[in-house]
């Protein structure tokens, strides 16, 4: 079975996009760092770890965007996620963030539920530079504690001619 989230023209497009905001992003935060060059180096740090948080809020899918109902728990990295998808062929970043010291700690608990009519959709983690995991490709649970690098990190779901449920919580 061909993996949901293997590299296509889409995705390909799509990290273009994403390189040139993180390029701009990355511009803004050095010219943000110069101007706190008179600040100690702790206070530099926290402002640079509350850019990256804020910068890595754009890589989510847009509650306008998504397909389903998504309700933030006491960050963007934890909450719930409700779908009944229709011929869903996409792929929806639902929760997760870029941060060098997440105030809640690095374990979240994940709880997944897809219950699929036809079609195939997958749960997936992005993490830094490593290659995405597929957490759960068919129909069926997945729930794990998962221990989350410093960085990037994202939970989402990925579809192809997907009808079905999905239910998503991260705590």
């Amino acid at each position: 079975m061909k993996k949901i989230c293997d590299s296509s023209k889409q995705d390909r497009a799509c990290l273009s996009l994403s390189l040139r905001k993180s390029f701009l992003l990355f511009f803004c935060l050095l010219l943000y760092i110069i101007g706190l060059c008179g600040c100690s180096k702790d206070e530099i740090l926290e402002e640079y770890n509350e850019v990256i948080q804020f910068a890595g809020n754009f890589r989510l899918t847009s509650d306008f965007l998504l397909k389903g109902r998504r309700k933030c728990g006491v960050d963007r990295y934890t909450g719930e996620y409700t779908a009944d998808y229709d011929n869903f062929s996409k792929m929806e970043y639902l929760f997760g963030g870029t941060t060098i010291d997440r105030e809640y700690g690095k374990e979240v608990s994940v709880f997944c539920r897809i219950e699929g009519e036809s079609g195939s959709a997958e749960l997936f983690w992005e993490s830094g530079s490593e290659e995405t995991t597929v957490l759960l490709d068919a129909d069926g649970t997945y729930r794990e504690t998962l221990t989350l690098p410093e960085g990037g990190n994202y939970i989402g779901i990925a579809g192809e001619h997907f009808t079905g449920e999905v239910e998503l919580r991260i705590e």
